[in-house]
């Protein structure tokens, strides 16, 4: 005699309910390192739909020269928001080394590339300057690097006094063209962001950036020099920084001492959208990179559009302010 019986329901054993969970974990995680590149994708569609000139090949090339000077300010800032610290000072930085190198052509009359020689090495003091106070001075980042964005800037004002400083061509040569159409600025960042990737993934110094960021003391406790790394950080800081610089003055074709005036708060907002989290011990090469570009995406965009630059500050400060939301959320979610 047939009976009513209730539905059997399949119910998934653990092991498959734990290949589920890995496998929605795993896609979660990629969203989560690949969200500012989903970012400009959609970005770049929605101005390509808006501006028919936007695709074209000369603009394409036009936003990766708007964003080199800022990636490559950004590259040297990821080593330092990753430690879990901040450098204001990268702006001035490279507007020290512009003067810096202009003049040891002009007025004391070294070779080019000896002068771009101590270009680079100004920018290598600099943020040596900042470490030393911040390791051994135990001063906190952001006072010790604000000291020195003032000390910066006003050296470049006092050797220059005030004026444009001239350039050799080894400098206007950052800021050309190859062939006629490859810009060097495109160049020089995307080498950079190698660079920057293979400190990061491939060297002790990158793991030691990645455990000081994540936990300090932990850090020390295992055997890490906090201290040198410090050092190194803020010098590698101030290394691209001083590349930044001499990018800049190549495309102006002079030394500007109010040069990449601001550029330290682009630099740290390509930094936080490309996925890197201010409080330490998460970010990519990769990933600030595509936060620049997001950056100089948006500003060509509207540019094309015609939208006043005071209405662009507005929207990139509200995407700097999604940016650090979508951090702090994310945090509260782990």
């Amino acid at each position: 005699m047939p009976t009513d019986m209730p539905p059997t329901r399949t119910v998934p054993r653990p092991a498959e309910q734990t290949r589920a969970q890995q496998i929605t974990e795993r896609l979660r995680a990629a969203a989560g390192r690949n969200g500012a590149l989903g970012a400009l994708l959609l970005l770049g569609a929605a101005m390509a739909l808006m501006s028919p000139v936007f695709l074209s090949t000369q603009n394409l090339l036009n936003i990766g020269v708007q964003a080199a000077v800022i990636a490559i300010l950004a590259l040297g800032q990821t080593f330092v928001i990753i430690s879990a610290g901040i450098d204001l000072s990268v702006g001035s930085v490279a507007a020290l080394t512009a003067i810096v190198t202009g003049l040891m052509v002009g007025s004391v009359g070294v070779p080019p590339l000896v002068a771009i020689l101590f270009g680079l090495a100004a920018g290598l003091a600099a943020g040596l300057v900042s470490g030393i106070l911040i390791a051994y001075g135990r001063l906190p980042a952001f006072i010790a690097t604000l000291a020195m964005l003032s000390i910066a800037r006003g050296l470049a004002l006092v050797l220059s006094g005030g004026v444009p400083v001239a350039q050799p061509a080894a400098v206007a040569w950052f800021g050309s063209s190859l062939w006629g159409w490859l810009p060097v600025p495109v160049l020089v960042m995307v080498a950079l962001g190698m660079l920057a990737a293979f400190i990061l993934n491939r060297t002790y110094t990158g793991r030691a950036i990645y455990a000081i960021g994540g936990n300090e003391e932990a850090a020390r406790l295992s055997g890490i020099n906090v201290r040198r790394q410090q050092l190194i950080i803020y010098g590698l800081a101030g290394t691209f920084s001083a590349v930044a610089g001499l990018v800049l003055a190549g495309r102006l074709a002079s030394g500007q001492p109010q040069a990449a005036f601001g550029y330290e708060l682009d630099a740290i907002a390509a930094v936080v959208i490309g996925g890197a989290s201010l409080a330490g011990g998460q970010g990519r090469a990769f990933g600030t990179l595509v936060g620049a570009l997001v950056l100089a995406v948006i500003r060509n965009g509207l540019n094309l559009l015609n939208v006043s630059s005071f209405w662009q500050q507005v929207v990139i400060g509200a995407v700097i302010a999604l940016a650090v939301l979508s951090d702090t959320l994310r945090k509260r979610r782990t």
